[in-house]
C-alpha cells in the first residue's frame, strides 16, 4: 500500500487530507501538536481497515520530523509528504505596524523552516518511491498583497520558492504546492474572528482538488484547489 506522511492532521484540512487518502487504502503518519484530536482521528481512519502512525508533536523540532519518517519507513516507504501544518504568526492576524516578530519568526519556523526540514528528511524515501511527490499547502496571502495578512502570506511566499526550487532540483518528484483557497477552519476563524464563515467550503470539499494531482501527475509546480475543481467538473 502507497504510505502518505501529513503534518497538522488532527483536524481541517490535515484531517480532510488523511480520510480521503485511507479511504483510497493509504497507510498514514499522521502528526499535529495536539495528542487527543489526533489520535481520535487516527482511531477513525484505521476504521477504514488502513495502518495509522499516529505521533503527536512539533515540527519545529528534528528529533519529531525523524520520528514520522522512521514511521514512515516502518509502513514500507513514503510516497507522498504533505506540508501542511501552520500557523499565523499573530491571532488575529495584525497590519504589519503591530506584527510581533516573535510571532513571524514562528510563522517562518512552522510554516518554512519545519516543512524544509522535513523534506530533507524524507527525501531518501521519496527518491526511492516510484511515484514520490511533496504537496506544500500555500496561500493566495503568498501572491497577493492582502492587508493584515503581511506576516502569513510572508511565510507561506518563502514555502513557496524553496517548492520552486525543489521542483527544479529534484526533477524525478513531483512538487506541487497548492493554494486551497479560504475554507471553514479553525485557522481562518482565529484569523479573522470578526468574519462569518457559513460561506466558505469545508475542508473535505476542498481535499479532493490534492487527491486530482495525485491522480493526474501534472508538471511540479503551483496550482489552486478552485482551478482543479473546476476543470473536474
Amino acid at each position: 500500500m502507497p504510505v502518505a506522511i501529513i503534518t497538522g492532521a488532527s483536524k481541517g484540512l490535515g484531517r480532510a487530507l488523511a480520510a480521503e487518502l485511507a479511504g483510497r487504502g493509504w497507510d498514514l503518519v499522521l502528526d499535529a501538536r495536539s495528542a487527543g484530536p489526533l489520535r481520535a482521528a487516527a482511531a477513525e481512519l484505521e476504521a477504514e481497515g488502513v495502518r495509522v502512525e499516529a505521533l503527536p508533536g512539533d515540527v519545529t523540532d528534528a528529533r519529531h520530523r525523524a520520528e514520522l519518517v522512521a514511521a514512515a519507513r516502518r509502513l514500507g516507504g513514503l510516497d507522498l509528504l504533505v506540508n501542511n501544518a501552520s500557523v499565523l504568526g499573530a491571532e488575529p492576524i495584525v497590519r504589519l505596524e503591530r506584527q510581533p516578530l516573535d510571532g513571524l519568526r514562528a510563522a517562518l519556523e512552522v510554516n518554512v523552516v519545519a516543512a524544509l526540514g522535513l523534506v530533507q528528511e524524507a527525501l531518501p524515501l521519496l527518491r526511492a518511491a516510484a511515484a514520490g511527490a511533496v504537496v506544500c499547502v500555500s496561500s493566495d496571502a503568498a501572491v497577493e498583497a492582502y492587508e493584515t495578512w503581511g506576516g502569513y502570506g510572508a511565510s507561506k511566499a518563502a514555502l513557496d520558492h524553496v517548492s520552486a526550487v525543489l521542483a527544479r532540483e529534484e526533477p524525478d518528484l513531483r512538487v506541487w504546492w497548492v493554494d486551497p483557497g479560504d475554507m471553514r477552519t479553525d485557522l481562518y476563524a482565529a484569523a479573522c474572528p470578526q468574519e462569518g464563515l457559513s460561506d466558505r467550503p469545508l475542508p473535505e470539499e476542498v481535499a479532493p482538488a490534492f487527491l486530482r494531482l495525485w491522480d493526474e501527475r501534472p508538471p511540479s509546480g503551483r496550482y489552486t484547489a478552485p482551478a482543479l475543481l473546476e476543470a473536474a467538473r
